[in-house]
């Protein structure tokens, strides 16, 4: 593969799976409310895939040599897979009870996350258990601080 799809890949995947689970945890913990966290993921989809995308860009001008056809070709691969994966996790909500939406969408994403590390492990020669720890531990930490956020917003604001 190529280096801006492997840029807009991993950073795409990445973060459509941490930013919009710790979203939908958040919401789902101030809120208990379906529409809040479609809403939600429709945002993160739409706003956050294109501040991303931008954050690739201007990330890959800083960089030596940079080509502006990688930099373009990195900043839309990061929109691509950063929009397409953040809607995926609008099917549970859609189709499940939100409390088990949730959980069906943790899996989803700690799976994705999980394969995307150890594909990256892999192809670089590094430990896949620590690349699965680090990345994992970090993805969780974010969900654990979410779903408190979203408890603390609920009790001082709600």
């Amino acid at each position: 593969m190529n280096k801006p799809l492997l840029a807009g890949l991993g950073f795409g995947l990445t973060s459509a799976v941490i930013t919009t689970l710790g979203l939908m945890i958040g919401l789902n913990a101030s809120t208990g409310s379906k529409l809040a966290v479609i809403g939600g993921i429709l945002t993160i989809a739409v706003a956050d895939a294109f501040s991303d995308a931008l954050g690739v860009h201007v990330a890959k001008e800083t960089e030596d040599g940079a080509v502006a056809k990688e930099v373009w070709a990195a900043t839309g691969f990061t929109f691509l897979f950063k929009f397409i994966f953040a809607l995926t996790f609008i099917i549970p909500v859609l189709l499940l009870s939100l409390n088990v939406a949730i959980i069906v969408s943790i899996v989803w994403g700690l799976s994705i996350l999980s394969i995307l590390s150890f594909c990256l492990a892999k192809n670089q020669g590094q430990s896949r258990f620590e690349s699965l720890s680090e990345h994992l531990g970090v993805a969780i930490l974010v969900l654990l601080i979410s779903n408190t956020v979203g408890h603390y917003i609920a009790h001082y604001f709600g």
